[in-house]
Formats: C-alpha cells, sequence, structure tokens
C-alpha cells in the first residue's frame, strides 16, 4: 500500500497529556490521500498527495512532535481548527441582546481565532476513527475565553475515495452566543520547505473584498476587486501582483483578506490552486459566505518544520473558509449568532487533483 512508503511522523512524539487528557497522532487514508492528525487543536499534521508522475510529497507545514505546538515556536495556528470565532474581533468586544462582552486582546488589540487560548490549544475528544475518518468534539464552558453560553461542538474530517478532504462541523450554545468556525492549514502544493508558492496559480470566485484598516479589521466597505491586485476571478500567480503600491496591500503585507464568494452553491469551487512544477491542483468548495486568503507573509525561517527546512515567508498559503472577519461589530454581514435550539453547520472540502 502508499502508505507503507510514506515517511510518516511517529506517533509516540505526539504522545504526552495536557490537563490530565491524553494527545495522540492518528493516520488515515483513502483515495490518493493519507493524512496525520493529532487531538491537540484537531490538528492537520501531515497531508500527502502525488504530483503527476506520482511521487507523494506532504504538502502542509507542521512540526515533528507536540512540544513545538504545545510551545508555540513559530506559527500558533498551523492545520488547526480555529474558533469560537475564526478571524478578528474589533478590539475584542462586541454586543449580543444588549450586553458587551470582553474577549482577550491577541493580534494588536484585537482578538484573533478565538483568543489566547483558543480551539486550538485545547484537547479535542475522539469520539470515533476509522481508516479514513475521524470524528472529534469539544464542549466550550460559558464564558471560555469571554464567550456566552456553552457551545458543544462536533467536527469530522473525512478522507474520501475521490481525494477529498471533506470536514464537517456542527455546534450548539446553551446561551445566545457568536460561532464563527474555520480550518488553517498551511498549503505548499510542492511539499512542505520546497519554496516559494508565489509561482501558484490562484484562482478565487469573487467579485468583493471586506476592505480593511491598518489592524484588518473590515471597514465596513465592501470593495470591488476589478481593476486591483485582488482580483483573481481569472487565473493569476500569487507573486505577480502581491508587491503592487495598493493600500490593502500595504495593510496585510500582501494578501491576508476574506474575499466574498459568489458561489451560487458548495458544487461550485471557491478557490482552485494550481503548481505548474509539480501538477497538484487543489480546489476549494463551502457553504460559506467568505473564505480567507493568506499568502504567508509572516513567517520569518526562524523555526523548521517537519523535515529540517525552515518555514520561510510566502512559502505557504491559506484558505480559510468561514464567514465575515467582525460580524458581531457589522449588522450588515452575514449573522454569526447561535441562538438556543438552533445548531450551527458547516462544511469545507479540499480536493486535491494533478493535470
Amino acid at each position: 500500500m502508499i502508505i507503507d512508503k510514506l515517511p510518516l511522523l511517529v506517533a509516540i512524539a505526539f504522545q504526552t497529556t495536557v490537563d490530565s487528557r491524553q494527545i495522540s497522532l492518528y493516520t488515515l487514508h483513502n483515495g490518493d490521500i493519507t493524512m496525520q492528525v493529532t487531538n491537540f487543536g484537531a490538528r492537520t499534521v501531515s497531508l500527502f498527495t502525488p504530483d503527476r508522475t506520482g511521487k507523494y510529497e506532504d504538502i502542509v507545514l507542521g512540526y515533528p512532535d507536540i512540544k513545538s505546538y504545545l510551545y508555540n515556536k513559530g506559527e500558533r495556528f498551523l492545520g488547526c481548527v480555529v474558533g469560537r470565532y475564526a478571524n478578528r474581533i474589533a478590539n475584542g468586544k462586541f454586543t449580543l441582546n444588549a450586553n458587551e462582552y470582553a474577549l482577550p486582546l491577541n493580534s494588536g488589540g484585537q482578538t484573533l481565532h478565538g483568543g489566547i487560548r483558543g480551539f486550538d490549544n485545547v484537547v479535542w475528544n475522539v469520539d470515533s476513527v476509522s481508516e479514513n475518518e475521524i470524528t472529534f468534539s469539544y464542549i466550550s464552558a460559558d464564558g471560555e475565553e469571554g464567550f456566552p453560553g456553552e457551545l458543544r461542538v462536533v467536527m469530522t474530517y473525512l478522507l474520501t475515495e475521490n481525494s477529498e478532504f471533506k470536514i464537517t462541523y456542527k455546534a450548539t450554545a446553551s446561551k445566545t452566543t457568536v460561532v464563527n468556525l474555520s480550518h488553517h492549514s498551511f498549503f505548499n502544493l510542492k511539499g512542505e520547505g520546497n519554496g516559494t508558492i508565489e509561482n501558484h496559480i490562484l484562482t478565487l470566485n469573487a467579485s468583493r473584498i471586506t476592505a480593511v484598516n491598518e489592524a484588518l479589521i473590515p471597514t465596513g466597505n465592501l470593495m470591488p476587486v476589478e481593476n486591483t491586485p485582488f482580483d483573481f476571478r481569472t487565473p493569476h500567480a500569487i507573486g505577480e501582483r502581491i508587491n503592487e503600491n495598493h493600500e490593502q496591500l500595504k495593510f496585510g503585507s500582501g494578501y491576508d483578506h476574506n474575499w466574498i464568494l459568489d458561489c451560487k452553491s458548495i458544487d461550485e469551487p471557491a478557490a482552485t490552486v494550481y503548481e505548474p512544477e509539480s501538477g497538484r491542483e487543489l480546489l476549494v468548495y463551502t457553504d460559506q459566505p467568505g473564505i480567507q486568503f493568506y499568502s504567508g507573509n509572516h513567517f520569518y525561517g526562524t523555526v523548521e518544520g517537519k523535515y529540517g527546512k525552515r518555514h520561510n515567508r510566502r512559502e505557504s498559503f491559506a484558505l480559510e473558509t468561514q464567514k465575515f472577519p467582525d460580524s458581531p461589530n457589522h449588522p450588515d454581514f452575514p449573522s454569526t449568532t447561535l441562538n438556543v435550539g438552533e445548531t450551527y453547520q458547516q462544511t469545507c472540502i479540499y480536493k486535491f487533483n494533478t493535470k
């Protein structure tokens, strides 16, 4: 089997306990994909796919052992689920049912990806696991990181025979709250540590972005992408316009923005990325209204990944399916409010091809 020939991470490097809860590493396989995940932050640690010649590479960034994740030696959000609120909330504050809530600030005076101890920094329960599927659950206590209500989350990672990595989320709350979950793998379709992603060809099915200020908080302006470096409605290399003199690029030090999707259904790709040297192609499908494209602008080559190669600037990208940043403070944005008796649901699919 293909799985027997891959340089998989050794499970013992991920065995420890946090808050008396066991952390482990799990290996899944189906189609042309082999993936390793840990229940610490429900992280994707490695993901192997073939190039057009059948050669396999691990195309997501990660660390070789659990200690590197626990002590945040580099990028905190490698491969994890982010929540209770993916992306940013301005000044860590929002009002819900006339009550103001204050969250811990962890990014330039804002709350990013759930706060100081978000869903990426907790040990998830493993409810079930098989050769190609794993189901996680987590109960976020009322008041955790300042958010109201106990939130019960169930999340499944499924590898399909069509070489898809499918993520489904469900959540219910004991009080009215806000929820915006997402997956945060950093991809390089050449393989981790194998050079720039600026030659990757990106297509985004989106005609507007949520324009941001210097703190990357939405201004409320839904900026048309036409005649700007943000227009990926037709394919462009990621690096083709990334250094142009555009205010939004300066604010993000490159691309770090939410695109407002024009997709009419989950059957229509929200994003496509093609890497011409290897022939690998990634398609992203979602039922969410937005996708955050981040071009890996803040990696500084100070930390090594799984294979002794450093994580360098613009050598990875993230495509995070989500609702909009700071939605609780923008009534005209798609609502992230979850009421008692309702169920939050989301599906995201990363599909891998070669051509």
